[in-house]
């Protein structure tokens, strides 16, 4: 038989709001929100307390700054959040990873209690300060027990004599983490030279992304992007992003705080391309080898 008065509209969860339920959310920088009573979309650039209240700052498109109460009444991708401060958001998460076993940003099994170990002759070698950065944040406890050091090349046009100035060995292994290692361009041709070099050639493993820069090889959605835009030939890959992004992009300084907040988004290797993930943790394995131990 036809139901006359259909289903029961107070069975299920029936106070359950349209966009669900809000949930918490640390307001850390880059972290792209919209407040709901304004319709504000920006990203958070600092949190800090006035009055007794804690206010969240959002950068819009245009490199506006505006205030709102920390709190309810934020959306992100169309779900509510409540923004929480970033040190009780972090001090909640290490509660909860204390709760089970530990682990470091780059996903392994954090070890307590043990000191850096001193540094290995073995290196890891990286072209510029931004890939040094975020290796540092996902991979920097691992390679300080392993006792492993990362130096900047800034650039690798001379690759072959930064081999030849490094000497590796027996015991002194090099890795080399290249950008945008793809067939065909100037990168691929200079590795190319270098992995011949003798008689080192056995001691070093360079390997490669295929990312213009190590900044695209964050996730796009933790920046709000569904991908990152293809930017025109003739200019600055960097710059076109910052403008894509509507960020201040005129300075070296607005530069550097674009890659503040890009590198702020990324909180363990979870937000990070498999390509990258892949190739540190190749070098990883190759300089901490025991052959590859002073």
């Amino acid at each position: 038989m036809t139901d006359r008065y259909g289903a029961d509209v107070l069975s299920g969860d029936w106070r359950k709001p349209p966009r669900g339920r809000s949930v918490e959310l640390p307001a850390e920088t880059g972290t792209v929100v919209e407040e709901v009573e304004t319709g504000w979309v920006g990203a958070v650039v600092r949190v800090e307390k006035a009055g007794g209240v804690h206010v969240v700052h959002l950068e819009d498109r245009r490199g506006r700054v505006r205030g709102f109460p920390l709190g309810p009444g934020f959306l992100v991708d169309g779900s509510p959040v409540r923004l929480v401060a970033p040190k009780v958001a972090a001090q909640a998460r290490l509660d909860a990873a204390r709760a089970g076993s530990e682990r470091t940003a780059s996903g392994s099994r954090a070890v307590q209690g043990q000191r850096a170990r001193v540094a290995s002759g073995s290196r890891i070698f990286v072209e510029g300060k931004h890939d040094a950065e975020l290796v540092e944040k996902v991979w920097g406890d691992d390679l300080r027990v392993e006792g492993v050091v990362v130096e900047r090349l800034d650039g690798v046009d001379d690759l072959a004599g930064a081999i030849r100035d490094f000497a590796p060995g027996p015991g002194r292994r090099m890795g080399v983490l290249v950008d945008h290692l793809v067939p065909g361009t100037k990168e691929s041709r200079v590795v190319d030279e270098a992995r011949r070099l003798r008689p080192w050639a056995q001691h070093v493993l360079v390997v490669g992304h295929p990312y213009v820069d190590v900044w695209q090889s964050v996730k796009p959605g933790r920046l709000g992007m569904n991908a990152w835009p293809v930017i025109p030939r003739g200019t600055s890959w960097k710059h076109g992003i910052a403008a894509h992004l509507g960020w201040p992009h005129d300075t070296q300084a607005d530069m550097a705080r674009a890659w503040r907040r890009i590198l702020a988004s990324v909180g363990s290797w979870t937000d990070l391309e498999p390509e990258l993930l892949g190739r540190v943790e190749e070098l990883i394995d190759f300089v901490t080898a025991p052959s590859a131990q002073a």
